[in-house]
């Protein structure tokens, strides 16, 4: 009988060392698989980007081919499609924050105002902003209706048709985009009643005439911070032409960004390294791009380095 436990319990130890070996050998591995995947995806990212630089030229508004150069962000003009036409492509190391705040105001007063205010919200560059509005009050007729502003831009009207008098719930609810609006993080909504909307209601509110949900959301883009190296293009519209900031396609090239370097370095025609800001857009010819890439660096492997010169052909002058 001991015999026997002692062979079922070297058996069951063996087992579970086995067990245990296989699935950290297992984990290691896949791990080392992640990693080589973000490499392989850097490493072609990189190559495209140091394709569209090498191609830089004048913008099709005649813009210098280049527009801005920093350690982690650099702005040029290139053809990246290939129909003959530059866009305007923007690398940048950034991250996106997304956000949203919901503000409620109501009236007293037949036919009357009543408004919200939403700022401190932004942090970073505005991509997009969106306002959810729902309306309850005396709003059962053609001409009982409320009109929602933006910083004093008409959105629309709410309940001009098929909502019901002091519902005491949520009706008439319209999505407007108010991206514009809310470029400078601040931005005032504003409902202003038919003169017909009386105060006849008591949902929450004794005898008001109407209330408003204002439902903020927003996407903004931090650049410099966190670990995705992000490509931005927009293209040339109209004539003369021009690129309009708010059409900007943006995809991220890589998650993994580690660099405590700069990404991009930039050398003059001798190939001195430009360290004076102002003169880098006249002076520099040729580009350094370096990034370190690491799905975790708390993990083996260790960082990866991708290193390549660029040369801008047609700012060889």
């Amino acid at each position: 009988m001991v015999e026997t436990l002692v062979a079922i319990f070297v058996f069951t130890l063996a087992m579970v060392i086995a067990s245990s070996s296989i699935l950290m050998l297992y984990r290691k591995h896949e791990y080392a698989m992640e990693q080589a995947l973000a490499v392989d995806e850097a490493r072609r990212g990189v190559e495209i980007m140091a394709k569209e630089i090498r191609e830089a030229r004048y913008a099709d508004n005649g813009a210098y081919p280049i527009e801005k150069c920093a350690g982690k962000e650099f702005i040029f003009y290139s053809d990246v499609d290939g129909n003959g036409s530059a866009e305007r492509v923007r690398y940048y190391l950034a991250t996106v924050n997304a956000g949203s705040q919901t503000e409620i105001c109501h009236s007293n007063s037949a036919g009357g105002v009543c408004s919200v205010d939403f700022s401190g919200f932004l942090t970073g560059t505005m991509q997009s902003a969106q306002v959810r509005v729902s309306v309850e009050g005396d709003l059962g007729a053609a001409n009982e209706y409320v009109d929602i502003f933006a910083d004093g831009v008409n959105l629309g009207q709410l309940c001009r048709s098929g909502c019901s008098d002091c519902a005491g719930t949520w009706q008439g609810t319209q999505t407007y985009d108010v991206t514009n609006q809310a470029r400078d993080g601040e931005i005032q909504f504003l409902a202003d009643a038919s003169n017909y909307v009386g105060a006849s209601c008591n949902w929450q509110n004794p005898r008001h005439s109407f209330r408003v949900q204002f439902e903020f959301f927003w996407t903004e883009e931090i650049p410099n911070l966190d670990n995705q190296l992000r490509r931005g293009v927009i293209a040339a519209a109209g004539n003369p032409a021009v690129y309009p900031s708010d059409q900007e396609e943006i995809m991220t090239i890589t998650e993994y960004v580690r660099n405590a370097p700069p990404i991009f370095t930039y050398y003059d025609a001798q190939g001195n390294q430009i360290f004076d800001d102002p003169a880098i857009l006249r002076d520099a010819k040729m580009m350094k791009l370096f990034m370190v890439v690491n799905i975790s660096p708390q993990r083996a492997p260790n960082d990866y380095a991708l290193e390549q010169y660029v040369q801008l052909r047609n700012l060889r002058e």
